[in-house]
């Protein structure tokens, strides 16, 4: 398998077949993990159609295997990055990582997708949280 990834946090393949294989490493590696399984599923339910879909998780090897967005993206305009991480949120979901290294193209139909969602916030989530100062006086 092509390796098309490998750092501190994450090693990502894609395997022969196209589907692309991540395990997470390094820092906080469950919770990234868990997040961005959850978040990606969060998506597809959403009906989000820009993004990687879950095809199998494994939180003890901490592996993701997900389908292929397409191939790297080398230049897009500040604008239309903006555009895109915007239209995200339409669907619930502000990336928290919006840089080009999280944008890909996919030729089978033109479009922009986005990757890489172990930082993303679901929107939803944020009101039912309550701030970390506010935590801390009530523990």
């Amino acid at each position: 398998m092509p390796e098309a990834k490998n750092n501190e946090f994450s090693v990502v393949h894609i395997t022969y077949d196209g589907r692309v294989s991540k395990t997470f490493r390094g820092t906080n590696a469950l919770q990234r993990f868990t997040n961005e399984e959850r978040v990606l599923r969060y998506l597809e339910a959403r009906g989000c159609t820009f993004v990687p879909r879950v095809l199998a998780a494994d939180a003890e090897n901490l592996k993701l295997v997900t389908t292929n967005c397409g191939g790297r993206v080398e230049r897009i305009s500040e604008d239309r990055l903006r555009q895109l991480f915007f239209s995200l949120e339409q669907y619930g979901v502000r990336h928290d990582d919006p840089f080009l290294r999280n944008v890909t193209y996919r030729e089978s139909d033109g479009r922009f997708c986005i990757i890489d969602f172990e930082f993303a916030t679901i929107l939803e989530d944020e009101g039912k949280q309550k701030p970390v100062t506010e935590q801390k006086l009530n523990s």
